[in-house]
C-alpha cells in the first residue's frame, strides 16, 4: 500500500500550519487522540521542518507530511526531517523530478487538465485540486476528473471544503482524502486548545464513516 493509499483510507488530512515547534508533540497527541494520526504541516512557517522532525523522531505512529513545498531545497529539509508525502498548492516539473530522485512521494497542485497531464508525465499517484472551492467546487473536479479516471490518478481537494460540503467531495471516486484545515487551526494551536482539535479529528473520523458507511 503507498502512502497515499494510507491517506486515503482516513478521508481527511489535516492541514496544518504552526508556528512554535514547542507545540508539535501536544498537536500530534490531540490528532491522535481524535483517531486522525496524520497531518500535513506546511511550510509557510519557520517552525514547520522542526514540527515535522519533532513527530517523526517521538509520534512515529503519526503519518506526518509537509505541505507548500515548492522548491527542490524544501523538498530536501522536507525528507531530511521525516517528512513521509510532500504536496503544494501548484505545479513545478523541476521539483516533481528533484522529489521523485530523492523518493518522496510528491502530490503537486492542479486546477485545469493540462496541470493534470503533466503530473501524469511525472509520474504522479495523487494531485491536490487547489483552491477547490474557488476552482469550481466537486462539480468541477467531478468534469476534470472523467477524462482521466482510467489512468488511477487520485485527487486531495484542499480549499474551502467544510465538513457541510464533505459528502459531495467523498462521493466522486477519485477523492482520495480532502485536505481539512478546519481541524487544528492556527489560532486553537496557539491558544493551545488541545481539546478542541481532538474533538474536530473525532468529529471528522465519524463524518468520514458516515459518508462511506464504513
Amino acid at each position: 500500500m503507498s502512502i497515499f493509499d494510507t491517506l486515503s483510507t482516513y478521508g481527511v488530512v489535516p492541514v496544518i500550519a504552526i508556528d512554535d515547534a514547542a507545540a508539535a508533540l501536544p498537536l500530534a497527541d490531540a490528532l491522535i487522540a481524535g483517531g486522525l494520526p496524520v497531518a500535513e504541516i506546511t511550510f509557510r512557517t519557520e517552525a514547520a521542518r522542526d514540527v515535522i522532525a519533532k513527530i517523526a523522531a517521538e509520534r512515529p505512529e503519526m503519518i506526518v507530511g509537509a505541505g507548500t513545498v515548492l522548491t527542490e531545497a524544501q523538498a530536501d529539509d522536507a525528507l531530511a526531517a521525516g517528512a513521509r508525502f510532500a504536496l503544494s498548492p501548484g505545479i513545478d516539473a523541476a521539483v516533481l523530478a528533484h522529489a521523485a530522485r530523492i523518493g518522496l512521494p510528491f502530490a503537486p497542485g492542479i486546477m485545469g487538465p493540462s496541470e493534470l497531464q503533466i503530473a501524469l508525465r511525472n509520474g504522479c499517484e495523487m494531485v491536490k485540486f487547489f483552491p477547490a472551492m474557488p476552482a469550481g467546487g466537486p462539480s468541477m473536479l467531478k468534469n476534470i476528473a472523467a477524462p482521466y479516471a482510467h489512468t488511477g490518478i487520485g485527487f486531495n481537494p484542499t480549499g474551502g471544503v467544510t465538513p457541510e460540503n464533505l459528502p459531495d467531495w467523498l462521493a466522486l471516486p477519485q477523492v482520495r482524502a480532502v485536505g481539512g484545515t478546519w481541524i487544528a487551526r492556527r489560532d486553537d494551536i496557539a491558544a493551545g486548545n488541545w481539546y478542541v482539535i481532538t474533538e474536530n479529528a473525532r468529529a471528522a473520523v465519524a463524518r468520514v464513516r458516515d459518508i462511506r458507511g464504513a
